[in-house]
């Protein structure tokens, strides 16, 4: 049964680290989305109007995150890419870190097959 796997990368830095351990893990396709959460977006002041021009309070650089989606072939290989991202960013219990997610999914169409890790 194939699986929805699902990262919020919290540290925008760690993505190519993150993304050469699927490859070696046997993972070799994520949707990545440039996303920002909901207290990061209250954190920064979207009240002040443009037209005073001033400068943003907060870096742009750390501002939002990475979420990624890939498609696994089974419940073990979802398992295996928490695994990965876990021995770069460390326990993703701990803050600030990111959050991982698989779900089974009822049927798929259109997943290349993966190479056996």
């Amino acid at each position: 049964m194939y699986y929805m796997v699902m990262l919020v990368l919290d540290n925008p830095d760690l993505l190519d680290k993150v993304l050469e351990s699927w490859q070696q893990n046997g993972i070799c396709g994520a949707t990545i989305i440039e996303s920002s959460g909901f207290h990061r977006w209250r954190a920064q002041n979207h009240l002040i109007p443009m037209r005073y021009n001033l400068p943003p309070l907060k870096e742009e650089v750390g501002n939002y995150n990475y979420t990624l989606f890939t498609v696994v072939p089974s419940e073990e290989k979802a398992r295996q890419a928490l695994q990965a991202v876990e021995s770069i960013t460390g326990d993703l219990d701990d803050p600030n870190t990111g959050i991982f997610a698989a779900w089974p999914l009822a049927f798929v169409k259109g997943v290349p097959a993966q190479p056996e890790a």
